[in-house]
């Protein structure tokens, strides 16, 4: 990624158009992911995807961390990032992908962009124990209630789908959200890459693991799986897990936490389009309102500090 310079004109312009092609990575790329497990469940079974994505993702991140700056893992606090592997790649991912085998990619789009207000909610009960602010918990509530509306009509959006897919893909929104609040209090700037690789390595030890206990290999057979679905595996790991994340870690660094968490709002959309061009995938007026009211809670979780000061200039007059 490009380095910010100061100086000539030449040199800020650079930054800004690298900024932009990464926010178009992480919009796309994050919003094509669903696209692409659903793809690589043509012919590989769910965990054992998972498994694979994340445990090449995570060796390809070691290996660059170890040529780069190989003391960086002894300063990595190992059981905090295998829990946080289990949490965010592990039952986060996994369930996520084992859902997808009967749910559709723009309804888990959606559940899982509701992630930011299960992750306010569960700091506020188990972890800062501070009351947010009210527009924030407006938002939580909100954003469930798309979700609770959502879940009621899955079986008009996604035929196959059975309680249990339902189940998991909430299970997996509660498992990043906490995931999420563990890897938080852990990671430094200095050991954030190595961190990655470290969780991206226990979340994919964990669906190898699945995948042994849900029968996977009984009737696995590499030389039945389809081209398709290991481009799609692979787009998964080198577009996915280590392109997007980096630009994701980049932008950072470059602008606000909040123009950067904007991909929450805009993946599921993303997502929902591709499911119906590309897959034909149903979606319903209900499915509409409940996108509508997730992604407009998310909002107000995420921007609720610049509404708040939008609606204070307003009643000083400035």
């Amino acid at each position: 990624m490009a380095t910010v310079l100061p100086a000539s004109d030449t040199n800020t312009t650079r930054p800004v158009v690298a900024i932009v092609l990464g926010f178009a990575v992480l919009y796309i790329v994050w919003g094509t992911t669903y696209l692409g497990i659903t793809y690589s469940l043509q012919t590989l079974p769910p965990f054992l995807s998972g498994a694979i994505r994340f445990l090449a993702a995570g060796s390809l991140i070691a290996v660059w961390v170890l040529l780069r700056s190989p003391g960086t893992f002894r300063e990595v606090p190992w059981l905090t990032a295998c829990a946080a592997g289990v949490l965010l790649s592990g039952i986060g991912n996994g369930l996520v992908i084992y859902a997808q085998q009967a749910v559709s990619s723009g309804v888990a789009a959606l559940v899982v962009s509701a992630i930011p207000g299960f992750v306010l909610l569960f700091d506020a009960l188990f972890f800062a124990r501070t009351r947010p602010a009210f527009i924030r918990i407006a938002g939580v509530l909100i954003a469930v209630s798309g979700v609770a509306l959502l879940t009621s009509d899955v079986g008009k959006l996604s035929g196959n789908a059975e309680p249990l897919h339902v189940m998991a893909l909430l299970a997996a929104a509660i498992g990043w959200s906490f995931g999420t609040l563990v890897q938080q209090r852990a990671v430094t700037a200095q050991t954030m890459i190595a961190f990655t690789a470290a969780q991206m390595l226990a979340g994919g030890c964990f669906q190898l693991l699945a995948s042994v206990l849900h029968g996977e290999w009984h009737s696995f057979d590499p030389a039945a799986v389809s081209t398709t679905s290991w481009f799609a595996v692979s787009y998964l790991v080198i577009f996915g897990s280590i392109l997007a994340f980096n630009c994701y870690l980049w932008l950072l660094t470059q602008v606000s936490a909040t123009a950067v968490t904007t991909y929450a709002l805009v993946n599921p959309v993303i997502a929902l389009l591709l499911g119906a061009v590309m897959l034909d995938e149903r979606i319903t007026t209900t499915a509409g309102i409940a996108a509508v009211l997730v992604l407009g809670g998310v909002a107000l979780v995420l921007f609720h500090g610049a509404i708040a000061a939008t609606r204070n200039r307003s009643k000083s007059g400035t």
